[in-house]
């Protein structure tokens, strides 16, 4: 994955249309992840900000399958998010940040999930965000998720990641160099 940051790049406009038809589809299927959203408003905003399709763009090819949850009560933005069942299949098997990958002296995962997710132009959600997107279906039944963790926590050596099992959100602890072929990391755009 390129290492440029979003606003950099662009889509064509062959990719950009195929992307918004993916977008679109998605949003009419899954209406009731974004009530009181038009999809005209969602395009609009896209078009006004090609650097976001972009992102977009790197959120799907990854497996994360992204969707609008909801609109930024403060700002109005639109919240894009990683939808996908499990987490995102090609952003597993990651430490949670490049301190903690340089942490790692031996048997290094191949990146960590915030510098990917910088590299995307997206950040990973915090707790809040985490169990709202479970208010709008069952996520990471089988996998895990890093997400934001608060520097309290990450200072002592330890990140956070939440998932699904037995009806119930769980947030856990893990040292922050940990990595398992399961645990990756979801995303968040505000458009």
């Amino acid at each position: 994955m390129a290492k440029k940051k979003a606003t950099e790049n662009r889509l064509s406009a062959t990719a950009r249309e195929a992307l918004l038809h993916i977008l679109q589809t998605r949003f009419e299927k899954n209406k009731s992840r974004h009530k009181g959203i038009t999809w005209e408003e969602v395009q609009e905003r896209l078009e006004a900000a090609p650097g976001k399709c972009w992102s977009l763009q790197q959120m799907e090819e990854t497996g994360g399958e992204p969707d609008v949850i909801g609109r930024d009560k403060k700002t109005g933005e639109i919240i894009f998010c990683d939808c996908s069942v499990e987490t995102p299949r090609e952003r597993r098997n990651v430490c949670y940040d490049a301190e903690a990958l340089a942490a790692r002296k031996e048997h290094k995962p191949g990146d960590s999930a915030v510098a990917m997710a910088e590299a995307m132009g997206i950040r990973l959600l915090t707790e809040a965000e985490y169990r709202q997107l479970q208010e709008l279906g069952e996520f990471d039944l089988k996998t895990s998720s890093w997400i934001d963790t608060p520097k309290e926590i990450r200072k002592l050596g330890g990140a956070l990641f939440g998932d699904r099992r037995y009806d119930h959100v769980f947030v856990y602890h893990n040292g922050a160099s940990s990595y398992y072929g399961v645990r990756g990391f979801r995303g968040v755009l505000m458009v």
